[in-house]
């Protein structure tokens, strides 16, 4: 497995990537990343100073991403977790796991405190696991990421326990 920053030619991919794990778990389209128009163009939203895309490959074949952006409305020093989807042939194999673990370190080095993170009850799996990594649910989002169809919210402290 290899992980690399976004390139402008992951594109088209990505967005098939993201789309096809909302029709796995039969989740929203409006008011989630399925709907968002940045989920065309990654490689232009992961231009934004303080955010990185993080693309994972396995033997040269996009299976997935995870990203860290710092969306409007967030308290100061706090950047979201975002576009975290796997293909279907990388989940279960730590493909995710690997792809956590760096946005957390990027989040780190790029001096954020907090990670925060928006899903839905369909992505289940997803959310035990970063229960596992240390998020803790919130009552009420936070920022304005424009998904209102989400209606779990977590948020991990990245120096010490929450």
């Amino acid at each position: 497995m290899n992980l690399r920053k976004i390139q402008p030619a992951d594109n088209a991919i990505l967005g098939s990537i993201i789309r096809s794990a909302f029709d796995d778990y039969d989740a929203p389209k409006t008011g989630t990343a399925y709907s968002d128009p940045t989920t065309d163009d990654l490689y232009t939203l992961f231009q934004t100073d303080r955010s990185v895309l993080w693309v994972a490959e396995i033997d040269n074949t996009i299976v997935g991403c995870c990203g860290v952006y710092p969306t409007p409305g967030l308290p100061p020093d706090y950047a979201e977790l975002v576009k975290f989807y796997l293909s279907k042939a990388a989940r279960g194999q730590g493909v995710g796991r690997a792809l956590m673990e760096q946005c957390t370190q990027s989040a780190i080095e790029m001096g954020y405190t907090h990670l925060y993170l928006e899903s839905l009850p369909q992505f289940s799996n997803a959310v035990s696991i970063y229960q596992k990594q240390g998020y803790q649910l919130l009552d009420h989002p936070l920022g304005e990421s424009g998904h209102t169809s989400c209606n779990i919210w977590m948020v991990k402290e990245l120096n010490g326990e929450s």
